[in-house]
């Protein structure tokens, strides 16, 4: 079988948006694996909620670009009323069959479409490495339909890996220039940038950034 990344490389080189599909499809199939799927949380975000001790006390929170569920469900879990959307339709039945009791709301989406009503009504909005395999463009405008999602008071999470210049082929790891336009495009404050690097040199550096929208 061919690489995970190489493949969505390959998929992405054909078509921006929706190789994403094309991806889920090939893994239902057997034929692909999702590279991104770790088969839980991001560890950013879990030290994050422990670190913070976020809880979500039915506060709304909404993660961009789901997946299979894992970082959904991990909100729900600590109290978060949560909706999750993915471009990829096989992606969302694929994460409500992986979690058939789940109380997350899983929907099929676009991000460059998203429903009217969900502008500013959120309370945690998660982008965790969505973002970073789009090309620019959409990638600028999608920085700002991300931002425009959180609710006055509410918070921003975006984790990505990080870089200083431009690699061959996605993923697109995202710069501080962009990790700065989610504020100021989105008219959000920033609370922390963490650059976070692996001692051990074993993932490339990463970024974890917490931005607030005025409330």
């Amino acid at each position: 079988m061919e690489e995970p990344i190489e493949q969505a490389r390959r998929l992405a080189a054909d078509d921006p948006t929706g190789w994403f599909d094309r991806l889920y499809v090939a893994a239902e199939r057997g034929e692909a694996v999702v590279p991104w799927d770790r088969g839980g949380p991001h560890p950013l975000l879990e030290e994050w909620t422990r670190e913070h001790n976020v809880r979500g006390g039915g506060r709304r929170a909404l993660v961009v670009g789901c997946g299979f569920g894992s970082d959904a469900e991990h909100l729900a879990a600590i109290g978060f009323a949560t909706t999750a959307f993915d471009l990829s339709p096989t992606a969302v039945r694929g994460a409500q069959a992986r979690f058939p009791n789940s109380p997350v709301d899983y929907r099929a989406a676009n991000l460059l479409e998203a429903p009217a009503q969900w502008r500013r009504a959120f309370d945690l909005v998660l982008e965790s490495l969505t973002v970073q395999s789009l090309p620019d463009p959409p990638r600028r405008e999608a920085i700002a339909r991300v931002a425009d999602l959180v609710a006055p008071g509410g918070t921003l999470l975006v984790i990505a890996t990080a870089r200083d210049g431009p690699p061959p082929a996605p993923p697109w790891p995202l710069t501080r220039e962009e990790i700065d336009a989610f504020a100021a495009d989105g008219g959000l404050e920033t609370i922390r940038a963490e650059h976070l690097r692996d001692p051990a040199g074993e993932v490339p550096p990463r970024w974890r950034a917490e931005l607030r929208r005025p409330g």
